[in-house]
């Protein structure tokens, strides 16, 4: 079986997606725009071949697949695990004709508008919003939803670009100043970041779930320079569960991983449907998978892709957290003593990304424990400031 993997090494931890794949028997062919020589030695040692490309040229993409396809045969599949390249891929299925998710399917997961309208069909609420272009449309929205407004780029990813109006001087600024992007605008959901991700098989089957709860949104954590903190839930709540399967079902998934978002508002805790994302959550989520449920779900991916084995036995032993810390603030407690105080606790750590800097931090701690309340104290001694 050929795997085209795009831009395998980034991010890092998801090279282990490329060494299962070939344990379980794939050739691993990779395309990134990083020389080969810098890449980690044991994703050196998974691909079979390596082309470095202008990953921004779509004519040099084609030339790689068509370089691989005279070199080892047809391309079974094209996947990167990243939202920045869903497109491509999709487009890469089509002139490659390789199953997967179509360029029209594509568009159901990365433009927020057609989110809304798959969420509705799962019989999940939404916020009240559409895609704006100009003051007029904005101040009739505002109408019916009142201030505060979210405003975010229609085909977006994270909370790139995004904007909360408190006032019409902010929105008739925004109007002025906005990127010349198409841009929802929604009313704005008072309400705690519900997260519901897992995998799906190549029928649409979930075969893995999992949830967590974030200490804010990811707006706040980007435009406010807050800290992130979120946990996974041992037990998922029944509404969080239901609205869950039902959009997956809505969108269609197969084959993948997702990340869906939802608001349980306060103070009602309703659910409301965000986002739907066809890959793993970002950073070291899956990872927290992992450490959460004594797995490892790279490998099962990979068993699922190539065999079509889909079986994934877990039971949340444990509570996984994430707490992370910014560059600039000043904390009361160094990493040392991080290490000292919380040792039995902290299951990993490590320099995050620039790229991801903004959302979870500069430096990131992944805790583990039985009980939630003993991991919600360690991310207090973690993020507390000095006074």
């Amino acid at each position: 079986m050929n795997i085209v993997f795009i831009s395998p090494h980034f991010p890092p931890n998801f090279s282990n997606f490329c060494s299962r794949l070939v344990e379980e028997g794939a050739t691993v062919l990779g395309i990134g725009d990083a020389p080969y020589e810098e890449l980690s030695p044991e994703l050196r040692q998974a691909v079979t071949e390596y082309y470095r490309s202008d990953m921004q040229c779509y004519d040099d993409l084609l030339r790689a697949c068509g370089w691989f396809t005279h070199r080892h045969g047809k391309i079974d599949r094209v996947v990167s695990h990243n939202e920045f390249w869903l497109e491509t891929e999709a487009r890469l299925r089509r002139d490659f004709n390789i199953i997967g998710h179509t360029p029209e399917e594509v568009a159901e997961f990365t433009l927020k508008s057609r989110m809304k309208e798959r969420f509705r069909e799962a019989g999940v609420a939404v916020a009240a919003g559409r895609v704006v272009t100009d003051l007029d449309e904005a101040l009739a929205l505002v109408a019916v939803t009142g201030y505060p407004v979210v405003a975010k780029p229609n085909r977006g990813v994270g909370a790139a670009a995004t904007f909360k109006l408190n006032s019409q001087r902010q929105l008739e600024e925004f109007i002025t100043n906005k990127p010349d992007i198409p841009y929802i605008m929604e009313g704005f959901v008072d309400g705690v970041l519900n997260s519901f991700d897992g995998l799906v098989d190549r029928d649409g089957k979930i075969v893995f779930c999992a949830s967590h709860v974030f200490s804010q949104g990811i707006m706040e954590t980007v435009t406010e320079n807050q800290d992130l903190f979120y946990y996974s839930q041992r037990l998922l709540p029944p509404d969080l569960e239901e609205a869950g399967r039902a959009t997956v079902q809505a969108f269609g998934l197969r084959e993948t991983f997702f990340h869906l978002e939802f608001f349980r508002t306060i103070p009602d805790g309703r659910i409301v449907g965000l986002e739907v994302n066809i890959r793993p959550p970002g950073g070291l989520t899956l990872d927290m998978f992992n450490y959460a449920n004594d797995i490892d779900l790279y490998r099962q991916w990979a068993t699922m892709l190539v065999g079509g084995s889909s079986a994934v036995e877990y039971s949340r032993p444990y509570h996984c957290a994430y707490a992370g810390r910014k560059r600039g603030k000043s904390y009361r407690r160094s990493h040392d003593e991080i290490l000292h105080h919380l040792g039995r606790l902290i299951i990993h750590h490590e320099q995050i990304s620039s790229v991801f800097s903004a959302a979870i931090g500069d430096y990131g701690y992944l805790l583990r424990s039985p009980a939630l309340e003993e991991l919600k104290d360690a991310a207090r001694y973690i993020q507390e400031l000095q006074g």
